[in-house]
């Protein structure tokens, strides 16, 4: 059975399906995880205590619904839209990441989550 965890920002609640990755296993190992959110541009990220190597399919633009890992950062980061370095209306990251999952959520709804905002990252079962 597939590995689904459920992202919690404001009162949105993103169900998020795992991919087999390495990068997966780890968040998947480490739930539950709090943590506050930053943005960039449309972008957020937050911190997590999860170290993981960039892995070889590793991206710097990735596709609407994509779940990444930023390994320089050491954190999780949900692209909706344009960041300040976006050609045209791609969703370019500030280095490539690792994509450990993917979700069906309308990601746009993010817009309106201010800085500083509480997440929790849970296991869905």
């Amino acid at each position: 059975m597939q590995k689904k965890c459920k992202i919690c920002i404001k009162n949105y609640e993103i169900i998020v399906d795992l991919n087999d990755s390495e990068t997966a296993k780890k968040i998947w190992e480490s739930l539950p995880i709090n943590s506050k959110v930053n943005l960039w541009g449309e972008e957020v990220y937050f911190y997590i205590s999860v170290s993981a190597a960039l892995e070889k399919n590793a991206k710097d633009v990735i596709n609407f619904g994509e779940i990444v890992y930023w390994s320089a950062g050491k954190a999780i980061a949900i692209g909706f839209g344009k960041t300040p370095i976006s050609v045209e209306s791609e969703i370019r990251l500030a280095d490539k990441c690792n994509v450990w999952g993917t979700t069906s959520f309308d990601l746009k709804k993010l817009k309106d989550v201010e800085l500083g905002c509480e997440v929790l990252v849970e296991k869905y079962e």
